[in-house]
């Protein structure tokens, strides 16, 4: 479905916001070129060659950093019409990496004993459906909760297409499914949901008395000096940004940057930030920096499922964490897709070598399935070249 040209126009959000990623472990797609590891050039050709594919990208972005070395690789622009390139001080919205953020703030919160991992919904937000109750944090956490996505909800749908920029309650974003059923009985198997993050953050709200934005500026943005990164209400990008675009040919990129509002989305994926400041987020995060190895032990318990859109090499989920095994080794990471954004964010299991990885246009496997195995094989060249020996 084309993406919207106006914030008037019919949004595919069943496909842009509630993609609902196939169970089970996911293999590498079939082989692209493989390039060496220490051949940047192959490496900027590809990226490029990402941007001038059917349906690309405007603009891309990678940040290879090892150490205090960092390696920055773009192509294209960060905006139609004009030369200015990609900076990783460029905005962007972060899409469904949000998670690994809600993540962060809750998997704290069990370390504070503020929460723990088998804590229910009808223990901590009693006034969401009885069919729930049942439901634990772990279950959220690795997307094996059986809640009903409200980002597929026929009526959450129509409003967004009414009106794009709807300023939704947030908190009350589950309502759109409190009359449905669990959708399988829960930790029976993995299905991939945007309700389950929003019930994270509403769980860390409960039994702290504060609210999620606080909560992520005192417990993820304040530590990890992500001075760029904030969670807004409305529409609007700070400058300077990356456009977002709609590229369905033959059509020219129509900017989606600023069509929808980040309330629909909340702590499952209106975060806004930059490479810059995500790179920092993903190699303190992936690195096990902001919990205790109790609760990381906890964390890398995986179970097979694969984030949306689906990382490079073979995925498995974990608690608001995703394990890519590749060619070359494994990272930690997350990916998300919104309307003009795709996103990976990798580290190595130390948090000592990261990818950060931006398009200026969505990708995932229900809009573009061909461009989404392109990407993948790219994703994982670059992810051989950070696991090079030096």
């Amino acid at each position: 479905m084309p993406a919207p040209r106006s914030p008037k126009a019919r949004l595919p959000l069943v496909a842009l916001l509630a993609a609902v990623c196939t169970a089970g472990l996911v293999h590498a797609p079939a082989r692209a070129e493989q390039v060496p590891a220490d051949d940047h050039r192959a490496l900027r050709r590809q990226l490029q060659e990402l941007t001038t594919a059917p349906g690309g990208p405007p603009g891309a972005i990678a940040v290879l950093e090892r150490g205090p070395h960092a390696e920055v690789y773009r192509a294209g622009v960060a905006e139609t019409g004009t030369d200015r390139p990609v900076e990783a001080t460029d905005h962007m919205r972060i899409a469904s990496t949000a998670k690994a953020y809600s993540g962060a703030v809750s998997l704290q919160l069990v370390d504070y004993g503020r929460l723990r991992l088998n804590d229910t919904i009808g223990k901590v937000l009693p006034r969401l459906p009885h069919a729930w109750h049942g439901v634990t944090l772990r279950q959220l956490l690795n997307h094996t909760s059986g809640l009903p996505d409200f980002s597929a909800d026929a009526e959450f749908l129509d409003l967004v297409t009414e009106n794009p920029r709807r300023r939704f309650d947030s908190r009350r974003l589950l309502d759109f499914v409190a009359d449905e059923p669990l959708a399988f009985r829960q930790g029976a198997r993995y299905a991939y949901s945007n309700s389950d993050n929003i019930a994270v953050a509403l769980m860390a709200e409960a039994v702290t008395g504060s609210r999620y934005e606080d909560l992520l500026d005192r417990l993820v943005q304040h530590p990890l000096a992500l001075r760029d990164t904030s969670l807004p209400q409305g529409h609007r990008m700070p400058e300077p940004y990356m456009h977002g675009y709609d590229v369905t040919p033959p059509d020219p990129p129509a900017d989606v940057s600023e069509v929808l509002s980040a309330s629909g989305v909340w702590a499952s994926g209106g975060i806004i930030s930059t490479p810059k400041d995500m790179t920092s987020f993903i190699r303190g995060y992936a690195g096990g920096e902001l919990i205790s190895d109790r609760t990381r032990h906890q964390q890398l318990n995986w179970v097979n499922g694969a984030s949306e859109p689906a990382g490079p090499g073979q995925n498995k989920a974990g608690l608001a964490l995703f394990r890519y095994t590749t060619r070359c080794g494994v990272v930690y990471g997350h990916t998300g897709n919104f309307p003009g954004y795709t996103q990976l964010i990798a580290a190595t299991p130390d948090g000592e070598r990261s990818l950060t990885f931006s398009l200026t246009t969505q990708v995932n496997k229900k809009n573009k399935p061909r461009l989404l195995e392109r990407l993948r094989a790219v994703q994982e060249n670059f992810v051989c070249a950070l696991l090079r020996k030096r």
